[in-house]
């Protein structure tokens, strides 16, 4: 007989969700609320003194409401997590950024090469030059960011709803202190990609033929079936959990965020997870799979950028002499 775990171990904290939300200076506004508003007071004040000789009262007026109105939207207003003012300055950025882009270096005025039809009305718009916050991938898995580096660790999940209230409590403590213990900036990156069980029902259906045993194709066929069926009425899942390190500004040593990788995994192993750091090829799956979630990984990596891809020379056809009698 089990005698169930106290409770009364546990620490409870109430945690506010806004913990990142400004502080109101006056008038329940922040800082920056308060800047905006000051902003268009300050210019209705600047276009009244100029034209209320020029221009009737009543219309100046009625330019002011329109005018605080504006204003207090643009204050007040929130899209997409984003402050009014911040969201439409990030609509004039991508109004103004090229639509397309290439990895080959543009010079300043080369025009379009000769085989390009150029029309009559308007210019050709040039790629413009994609860049990249990354420069390299090493083999170890150190992402070079300019001066600075970057290590990837890539860890799985735990449930907690499966624990014990003790049990729950030294996860929480764990992870506590790893985070205490953290002086570098760190970035945990969670992400939900879908799985694709067709394709591995397909595999282990024409693997069923092959087994030595017919209870064992019998179990391979009916897995195969059962990951069609699960296809086919699901949607599957799977959660990436993803902890970026990268070296402070000032630090110049090579592998500094490798060995903060490592500190990491040793550290995140004890919480029941199994965490790894990320080599080469992994680093580069990752990224490639954060830029195309919907996009199956490649087999067997991707190529340098100076590799030289070549293909198997094909056998030469064998003549058949013919014999005569």
């Amino acid at each position: 007989m089990t005698r169930s775990e106290p409770d009364s171990d546990l620490t409870r904290a109430r945690m506010p969700a806004d913990v990142d939300a400004p502080d109101k200076v006056a008038y329940g506004l922040t800082f920056h609320q308060l800047a905006i508003v000051a902003t268009g007071t300050l210019l209705f004040y600047a276009a009244w003194r100029t034209l209320h000789d020029v221009v009737p009262a009543p219309v100046l007026i009625g330019a002011g409401v329109v005018l605080g109105g504006l204003v207090i939207g643009l204050a007040l207003g929130r899209r997409d997590g984003l402050s009014m003012d911040v969201w439409l300055l990030h609509a004039l950025r991508h109004t103004r950024t090229p639509r397309s882009l290439s990895n080959a270096s543009v010079a300043a005025d080369t025009g379009p090469a000769d085989w390009v039809e150029t029309p009559k009305s308007g210019r050709v718009p040039l790629p413009a030059p994609l860049r990249l916050p990354a420069d390299a991938i090493d083999d170890d898995g150190q992402i070079s960011l300019g001066a600075d580096r970057a290590a990837i660790v890539g860890t799985t999940t735990v449930n907690l709803a499966l624990r014990t209230p003790a049990e729950q409590a030294a996860l929480i403590e764990g992870w506590g202190r790893w985070l205490n213990s953290l002086s570098t900036p760190t970035q945990i990156v969670v992400s939900a990609q879908p799985v694709d069980l067709a394709s591995h029902g397909r595999a282990l259906a024409a693997a069923a033929d092959a087994q030595p045993h017919p209870q064992l194709r019998a179990a391979c066929a009916d897995h195969a079936a059962f990951l069609a069926d699960l296809a086919t009425r699901r949607d599957p899942l799977r959660r990436q959990v993803l902890i970026v390190h990268r070296t402070a500004a000032g630090e110049r040593t090579p592998h500094t965020a490798l060995r903060r990788a490592d500190d990491t995994a040793r550290t995140l192993s004890g919480l029941g997870v199994s965490p790894r750091v990320l080599d080469g090829p992994a680093v580069t799956a990752a990224l490639a799979s954060a830029a195309d979630p919907y996009r199956p990984p490649r087999p067997g990596g991707l190529a340098a950028p100076d590799a030289v891809i070549t293909t198997a020379p094909s056998p030469a056809p064998t003549k058949k002499k013919r014999k005569t009698s």
